[in-house]
């Protein structure tokens, strides 16, 4: 555990790991479409969630060129507005910008304010260039730099996103520190060379394997405590 104290830097996943993704989208579809009940909410958020993955696999494939969140979003709000009946404008253009609303886990907020007075604190997100300061400020996340995998036009877990951290670092990449609550995100950045360590969140992936990441914690305040 002395190990985790030899860190310079400390980079946090945004969505899941600080704020609450399926929650805010599944608020926004509810918003859009009332009369639905609990399982009609449900099977939205599922189909817009598929479109979603099914279109970062895509352009991780080649299949499709770089799209950013806001497009896909906006793809994915049609596919469910359509599902649902719902045809006015200004629902659809609101229910888009969902993911740009998303509310942060109680902890949040303050945990990262306390990481940000002892470490250089940075955010690495697949939301959009345009979309991730959006959500920054509604959940009120501050950061010393919030990196959007827009600048690499490809979607964690590709390589070249973790890279934009470590090149913003400017360290080794073993004295860089990868948060998140999603085991597929803490793969990707040790493919990398960068520490991992993983935070539950109920939205999360959590870790199943070995190899998924070097170091769990029950908390923020225990992986801060555990830093020294």
């Amino acid at each position: 555990m002395d190990e985790i104290r030899h860190i310079d830097v400390v980079v946090f996943d945004v969505l899941g790991t600080l704020v609450d993704e399926p929650g805010g989208l599944r608020a926004a579809i509810r918003e859009a479409v009332p009369a639905s009940d609990d399982a009609s909410v449900e099977a939205l958020l599922t189909l817009w969630r598929e479109h979603v993955a099914l279109q970062q696999q895509r352009i991780a494939s080649g299949r499709r060129a770089y799209a950013s969140t806001e497009v896909i979003d906006a793809e994915a709000a049609r596919r469910v507005a359509d599902h649902a009946g719902v045809d006015e404008p200004a629902t659809l253009a609101r229910l888009a910008t969902a993911g740009q609303r998303l509310s942060p886990w109680d902890d949040s907020v303050a945990a990262l304010e306390r990481f940000a007075r002892r470490f250089p604190v940075l955010g690495l997100s697949n939301a959009s260039r345009t979309a991730l300061p959006r959500l920054n400020a509604y959940a009120g996340l501050r950061w010393h730099q919030a990196l959007s995998a827009e600048s690499a036009l490809a979607y964690k877990p590709a390589p070249e996103v973790y890279q934009l951290a470590l090149d913003t670092a400017g360290c080794p990449p073993e004295r860089v520190l990868m948060v998140a609550a999603h085991a597929w995100d803490l793969r990707g950045a040790r493919e990398r060379g960068m520490r991992t360590a993983h935070v539950p969140r109920p939205a999360g992936d959590p870790p199943s394997r070995p190899d998924d990441c070097e170091l769990r914690f029950d908390s923020l305040d225990a992986l801060l405590a555990a830093l020294g």
